[in-house]
């Protein structure tokens, strides 16, 4: 009797020893051969799935953005657009372990990718919908004098530098939510 392979499950498997390792030592430790001892499987078959570790980078990375998609999805109440935005942006903020990790991905991809412009594609539009998320929610508020499409970036820019901030331990937890809802009051109005 043949046993069935769940070939998504084994790519996600290796995609979090891709995570692990890219948070814990650097992208210099990614590695076919690293990823397979931190997965606890052959070479061959880290090889069976990933090419390169162009492409193991590039499927770990978009399975951040999925997770966190989905977390934003599951907690979402659509109530507000202050909800929405609130609850999506908390999301990326690395409040706790799972998020510290995915922001180390994030920030290992992203140089990664500086020298390597051709991988970059992917981080582009991933952060083009959420630009356009963002500011189709401050475009619902209704607030006079805001530019949405500004406004969505300014956010964007905001949680990339509370998440550094937090991670390098130089602001806490709550300092970091308070002043992503004292700059989401300006924009969208009360909560």
């Amino acid at each position: 009797m043949s046993r069935t392979v769940d070939h998504r499950e084994r790519r996600e498997l290796l995609a979090d020893a891709v995570m692990r390792l890219a948070a814990t030592r650097g992208l210099e430790a990614v590695s076919l051969r690293h990823v397979a001892a931190e997965a606890g499987v052959s070479t061959g078959m880290v090889q069976h799935y990933f090419r390169t570790k162009d492409e193991m980078m590039t499927f770990a990375l978009g399975m951040v953005v999925d997770r966190i998609r989905e977390r934003s999805q599951a907690a979402a109440v659509p109530t507000s657009p202050y909800r929405l935005v609130r609850d999506l942006l908390l999301e990326v903020l690395p409040l706790d372990e799972t998020r510290r990790l995915e922001n180390h991905v994030v920030l290992a991809f992203l140089a990664y990718a500086a020298v390597k412009p051709s991988l970059a594609s992917g981080l582009r539009e991933s952060a083009a919908q959420m630009r356009a998320f963002l500011a189709d929610q401050v475009r619902a508020a209704g607030r006079d004098g805001v530019d949405p499409e500004r406004a969505a970036a300014g956010l964007l820019a905001l949680v990339d530098g509370l998440g550094l901030q937090l991670l390098s331990r130089q602001l806490a937890e709550e300092e970091a939510v308070a002043a992503l809802d004292a700059q989401l009051a300006l924009l969208l109005g009360p909560a």
